[in-house]
């Protein structure tokens, strides 16, 4: 029994390896503004970012998602796992699930492999999944994709949204271990408004937009935003979450050393520190060079933070996200002494035929 909450704990999940994946290229805020008609600066000053991934053609998702997949499997020296978990906002395909076929070309022939879609909160929601499965004994490890060619969703036209959002993967191999030991996962705050889910949506491709007989025309197929609204929902329910987290892992939010939040916007992350009184220079940040990599953010910043020297063993790390849903998610670990290689690179587009082309 925790004591700090009276819930009944089972196994701990530990993270024992993480990877990633980023595309080569790289589009800067001069080149995004000349085609938009703004600046550089008028970009960073709204957003915090400078640069952003882009994936090239013919390069999807579940590519990305295998690529930071296989990494994460060689840092954690694991051949096999009995699940695949991707969570994704951008799947390859509406059906069939990406997972399946990201976990085949991983050589993990028979796993359980599904897709979990809980927008920008998709990774730690992924991490509360995977902690159940292994908890229940289902698996013994788990493989934690968060990938995103969220550029792909983007309105190119769109000054105020195509600038926030870059492509990439991260993902993470979880075991079980005890609760207290280094690298388990924390007790986790999970919460979604369905009420509110217009203030970011995509119209197009799913079955209310076919049930009422609507064509997609226009903006339909884009990711459109209620700005100011996604800004205050963002910053409230991130900082009640992270407080709620923080008091079941029975941790004081000055004890905290690193606050990976979802990338989401400079200005968010710098407002839910504000609130919750972690000093600023403790909120880890990437989204200067990568943006807002959607589900893929928190795996790429604990990445960046490690190789930066800003993230060391022992350190108490919070994680925090909201996204569509709206939904929002966060827990806590203790970081592990592991190994974290360089990005892979971006996979070369696959030669022939897609792996289920159109017609």
């Amino acid at each position: 029994m925790d004591e700090t909450t009276g819930r009944r704990r089972g196994p701990g999940s530990v993270l024992c390896g993480l990877g990633v994946c980023l595309p080569q290229r790289e589009v800067g805020n001069d080149e995004m503004g000349a085609r938009l008609g703004v600046t550089d600066d008028w970009i960073a000053q709204r957003t915090g970012i400078r640069r952003r991934r882009v994936t090239a053609p013919g390069v999807s998702t579940g590519d990305l998602a295998a690529e930071a997949g296989r990494r994460a499997l060689e840092a954690a020296s694991v051949t096999q796992v009995q699940a695949v978990v991707l969570a994704t906002t951008t799947p390859d395909h509406i059906v069939p699930s990406s997972a399946p076929w990201v976990a085949a070309r991983l050589g993990l022939d028979g796993v359980a492999a599904f897709d979990l879609n809980s927008g920008c909160s998709g990774f730690v929601y992924g991490l509360a999944v995977a902690h159940g499965l292994i908890s229940a004994g289902v698996a013994e490890h788990v493989l934690l994709i968060s990938a995103d060619t969220i550029t792909r969703v983007a309105d190119p036209d769109d000054a105020q949204t195509a600038p926030l959002f870059g492509d990439g993967a991260g993902a993470v191999v979880l075991r079980p271990g005890t609760p207290g030991e280094s690298g388990a996962l924390g007790p986790f705050d999970l919460g979604s408004d369905g009420a509110h889910g217009s203030v970011v949506h995509i119209a197009a491709g799913g079955s209310r937009q076919r049930a009422d007989h609507h064509a997609a025309p226009g903006k339909a197929p884009f990711l459109t935003m209620s700005g100011r609204d996604l800004f205050r929902h963002a910053v409230q329910r991130m900082v009640a979450s992270s407080r709620r987290a923080a008091e079941q892992a029975g941790w004081a939010l000055t004890e905290i050393d690193a606050v990976a939040p979802h990338q989401a916007n400079e200005r968010i992350s710098a407002d839910v520190a504000r609130r919750l009184g972690v000093p600023e220079q403790r909120v880890l940040s990437d989204i200067a060079d990568v943006g807002n990599t959607a589900a893929a953010s928190i795996p790429l910043v604990l990445h960046h933070a490690v190789h930066a020297g800003a993230l060391k063993p022992g350190m108490r790390v919070l994680l925090t996200s909201f996204g569509a849903g709206l939904a929002w998610a966060s827990t806590t670990l203790t970081w592990p002494d592991i190994p974290v290689p360089g990005p892979a690179p971006e996979p070369a587009p696959p030669a022939g035929a897609a792996p289920f082309p159109a017609g």
